[in-house]
C-alpha cells in the first residue's frame, strides 16, 4: 500500500485489480446499455496495437533511412509497404505540427496574459477597489467596479463627441478654415422661425450666475456645451470637406452602439458565471455550506456580517422551499384570494404610478411657463426651486415609491427570492418611466400649439426657438440634482444617523442601527444617471464629460460613506450574479434612452433657428440628402440595402443562422446532460468504492484482531 500504482508489466496485480473495476456501476450500466460500446472498446485496442507496431516498425525503418539518406522510392520494398511508411510519416508529422502550433499558442497565451498583468497595474481605483473587496467582500466590489466601468464609458463618448463635433466647431469659430454656416434663411421656410434671441434677457439679479450654472442658462446656453451653439454647416479646404450636421447624426449612433457592444461584451462573460450559478440548485445548500465564504474579507466586522448573510441565503432557501409546499397544497379557494388580492394590490401601484406621473407632467408645464415668461420672484432659492421643479418631484418619486412597494409586496405572498427581483423591477420601471414622462411633457409643450401656430415652423417657436437646447437643459438639471442629492443624503442623512447609533444609546436610535448600503439600490442610482446621460448626449455633446467628472465624484463619496458610515446590507448580493444584473439593468435603460433621441431624429421637426440641421425639415433628411451627392453606382447600392427586397432576404438569413444556433445550442445541452449524467456515475462509483474500502478494512481489522487473539 505504501508504493506507487501498480504497473502493467505486473500481470498479478493487474488480474486482482480488474474484477473490482468491472463491478462498478458505471461499468455495469455500459453493459447492460448496449454491446456497441464494448466492440468499439475492442475497435479502439485494435487501432492502438495496430499503431503501436507500427511506431515500432517506423522506429527500426528510421535508422536505416537515416543511415542511406536515400528518397523512400528508393528503397526496395514493396508498393503497399511504402505507402504505410508514407502514411505514418504524414502522421508524425502532422503530430509534430500540432504539437508546435500547441506550443506557440501556448506562448503567446504567456504573453498576452503577462501584457493583462502589467496593464492592471494602470487600472483606475485599483488599489481602493482591492482595499474595499478585502473589507466588505465581493459583493460591494462588484458596484464599485460597476461604476469605474461607467467613468471609463462616459470618458470614451466624451472623446468621440469632442472629437468629431466640438474640435470641428472650435476650428470654425476661430476662423481657422473655411466654413458655410446653417444661419441662413432657406426657401420654404417662414422668416420667424429663424429668429433667436440669444441674449436671453430677464436675469438680472446678482445670484443669475449661480442659477445659470446649475440650470444651464444664461451664459452657459450659448456655450459648446449645448445643441444651439453648434451652428456650422461645412469645414472646408483645398484637401477635405468636413459635413459637421452628418458627423452630428453619425456620432449619436456611434455612441449608442459604442455603449451597446461594450455593455453586451461585459454582459456575456457574466451571463456564463450566472448561468452556472442557476444550474446549481440541487446542491444549493452544500455550496453555501462548504464554499459559500468569500476569502478576500479580512475585517472582522465584515467576516461577523458575512456569517449573518450566509444565515440569511440558507434561510431564505428553506423559506423558498416551504412556500413551494405551501403553494403546491394550496386549494382553489385560497389561489382565487391570493390573485385576487395581488390584482388589487397591483391596481394600488399603477395608480401610484400613475399619481407621480401626474404630478410631474404638472410641474414640468409650471416649470416651463415659468422660464418661458423669464419672469423672476427676486429669491434665488425661489427661482432655483421653481426650475428644479420636476428634478425635485421625480426624486422624490424614485424616494418614496420603493419604500410603498416594499410595504405592498408583503401582501402579495411571493418567495423571497422573486420578491427581491420583483421590487428591483418596479423600482427599475419607476426610475425610467419617470425620465420618459418627462421628455413627453415637454414634446407636449414644443408641439402644443393654438390658431395653427406650429404650421410655420413645424413646432411652437414663439416658446421654443431652441427646443432641442431646452431639453438639453432638462437632463443637464436633472444630472447636477442628482449629484447634489447623492451629496446632500451622504453628508446629512448618513453621517449624522452614524453618529446618533454610536454616540447616542437610547432605544430610538439603537432600533434604527446603522445605514446599509444595498448594492441593487445604489446601482439604480448611478443607472437612472447613465440613462439621462444617454438621452441628454444628442442636446448637450459634453454631457458625458460633466457624467465622467459626477461619477468620479460619486467614487470617493460612496466609498468615504461605505467605510465610515454604512455597513453592508443583510440581503447579500453575490458577485457573480450582480456583474450580469448591473449590466441587464444597464441594457434596459440604453433602449428607453433610445426612444427620445430617434423621435427627434424622425419625427420632430428640427429647429430652424438653432443647430446644425436648420436647412432640413428633420435631422434624418441629411442622409438622403447626403446620398444624392454620392456617384449614381453608389446610390443604386445604398438604396438597394435599402429596398423591401434586401430586407426580406437579409430577415430570411438571419432566420436562418437563428435556426442554427438554436440546433447548435440544443445539442450542446444534449452534451452537457450527458455529462452530468457520467459525473453522477462516477460519484456512484466513488461512493461504491469507498463501501468497499470501509467492508474490506474491517474484514481486515477483524481477522488482525481475531489473529491477536490466538496468539
Amino acid at each position: 500500500m505504501q508504493g506507487g500504482p501498480p504497473e502493467s508489466s505486473s500481470p498479478g496485480v493487474f488480474f486482482s485489480i480488474n474484477p473490482l473495476l468491472h463491478e462498478l456501476p458505471s461499468y455495469q450500466t455500459l453493459v447492460r446499455g448496449s454491446h456497441t460500446v464494448s466492440s468499439s472498446i475492442r475497435r479502439r485496442s485494435t487501432l492502438a496495437s495496430y499503431f503501436r507496431g507500427s511506431l515500432k516498425r517506423e522506429d527500426s525503418l528510421g535508422g536505416e533511412l537515416e543511415q542511406a539518406e536515400r528518397p523512400l522510392q528508393e528503397f526496395p520494398i514493396s508498393i503497399k509497404e511504402k505507402r504505410r511508411i508514407r502514411d505514418e510519416q504524414y502522421i508524425q508529422a502532422s503530430i509534430v505540427t500540432r504539437q508546435s502550433n500547441i506550443l506557440k499558442k501556448l506562448r503567446w497565451r504567456r504573453l498576452t496574459q503577462g501584457i493583462k498583468a502589467r496593464m492592471s497595474r494602470f487600472y483606475l481605483w485599483k488599489k481602493n477597489i482591492h482595499d474595499i473587496e478585502g473589507k466588505f467582500g465581493t459583493g460591494i466590489r462588484s458596484y464599485f467596479s460597476f461604476l469605474r466601468f461607467l467613468v471609463v464609458l462616459n470618458f470614451v463618448i466624451f472623446l468621440l463627441m469632442f472629437t468629431f463635433i466640438t474640435i470641428p466647431m472650435i476650428i470654425s469659430v476661430h476662423g481657422m478654415i473655411n466654413i458655410t454656416s446653417t444661419r441662413v434663411s432657406t426657401s420654404g421656410i417662414a422668416e420667424e422661425c429663424t429668429l433667436y434671441d440669444e441674449s436671453n434677457p430677464g436675469l438680472v439679479y446678482f445670484y443669475s450666475y449661480m442659477i445659470n450654472l446649475l440650470s444651464g442658462t444664461g451664459f452657459l446656453e450659448q456655450t459648446y456645451l449645448f445643441y444651439g451653439f453648434y451652428q456650422t454647416d461645412n469645414l472646408f479646404s483645398d484637401y477635405f470637406n468636413y459635413n459637421l450636421p452628418l458627423a452630428y447624426l453619425i456620432t449619436t449612433f456611434a455612441y449608442i452602439l459604442l455603449s451597446l457592444f461594450w455593455i453586451v461584451k461585459r454582459a456575456v462573460e457574466g451571463f456564463k458565471q450566472s448561468f452556472i450559478r442557476s444550474e446549481d440548485r440541487f446542491q444549493s445548500f452544500c455550496n453555501k455550506i462548504f464554499a459559500g465564504w468569500d476569502f478576500c474579507i479580512t475585517d472582522e466586522r465584515a467576516a461577523e456580517l458575512k456569517h449573518s448573510s450566509l444565515q440569511y441565503e440558507l434561510k431564505t432557501d428553506l423559506d423558498e422551499e416551504r412556500i413551494k409546499q405551501k403553494i403546491a397544497h394550496r386549494t382553489k379557494k385560497e389561489k382565487c384570494k391570493i390573485y385576487l388580492m395581488r390584482i388589487l394590490l397591483n391596481l394600488l401601484v399603477v395608480i401610484i404610478l400613475g399619481g407621480c406621473f401626474y404630478c410631474i407632467y404638472i410641474t414640468t408645464i409650471y416649470s416651463q411657463n415659468f422660464l418661458n415668461n423669464q419672469t423672476n420672484t427676486g429669491s434665488f432659492i425661489l427661482d432655483l426651486t421653481i426650475q428644479y421643479l420636476p428634478s425635485i418631484v421625480i426624486t422624490a418619486a424614485n424616494f418614496i415609491t420603493p419604500l410603498l412597494f416594499e410595504q405592498i409586496i408583503r401582501f402579495e405572498d411571493y418567495s423571497p427570492a422573486f420578491e427581491i427581483k420583483f421590487m428591483l423591477i418596479r423600482s427599475v420601471f419607476v426610475r425610467l418611466a419617470n425620465i420618459i414622462v418627462l421628455l413627453l411633457s415637454l414634446w407636449s409643450q414644443i408641439t402644443k400649439c393654438s390658431d395653427e401656430q406650429c404650421k410655420p415652423c413645424g413646432y411652437n417657436h414663439d416658446l421654443y426657438p431652441c427646443w432641442e437646447t431646452r431639453v438639453g437643459q432638462e437632463m443637464y438639471k436633472l444630472m447636477m440634482f442628482d449629484l447634489i442629492i447623492i451629496a446632500a443624503v451622504t453628508l446629512f442623512v448618513e453621517f449624522p444617523r452614524k453618529l446618533l447609533v454610536t454616540f447616542c444609546h437610547f432605544p430610538p436610535f439603537t432600533w434604527l442601527g446603522q445605514q446599509q448600503f444595498s448594492v441593487p439600490q445604489n446601482v439604480l442610482e448611478i443607472v437612472y444617471g447613465q440613462t439621462i446621460c444617454w438621452i441628454g448626449t444628442y442636446y448637450s455633446p459634453l454631457l458625458p464629460g460633466i457624467a465622467t467628472i459626477k461619477y468620479f465624484a460619486i467614487f470617493y463619496i460612496k466609498k468615504v460613506s461605505l467605510m465610515n458610515n454604512c455597513r453592508p446590507s443583510t440581503r447579500p448580493f453575490r458577485a457573480s450574479s450582480s456583474n450580469f444584473f448591473f449590466l441587464v439593468v444597464l441594457l434596459i435603460g440604453l433602449p428607453l434612452a433610445c426612444v427620445p433621441i430617434l423621435g427627434s431624429i424622425v419625427v420632430t421637426s428640427s429647429s430652424k433657428a438653432c443647430g446644425p440641421f436648420v436647412r432640413f425639415n428633420t435631422t434624418w433628411e441629411i442622409i438622403p440628402s447626403t446620398i444624392e451627392t454620392f456617384p449614381e453606382v453608389l446610390q443604386n447600392v445604398l438604396y438597394g440595402l435599402g429596398s423591401d427586397v434586401f430586407a426580406v432576404t437579409f430577415f430570411i438569413f438571419v432566420c436562418l443562422i437563428l435556426f442554427y444556433l438554436i440546433a447548435l445550442a440544443a445539442a450542446h445541452k444534449r452534451v452537457v446532460v450527458q455529462l452530468r449524467d457520467q459525473l453522477a456515475m462516477q460519484g456512484r462509483d466513488k461512493q461504491y468504492l469507498i463501501r468497499k474500502l470501509t467492508r474490506e478494512s474491517f474484514i481486515a481489522k477483524k481477522r488482525l484482531a481475531m489473529s491477536n487473539a490466538e496468539k
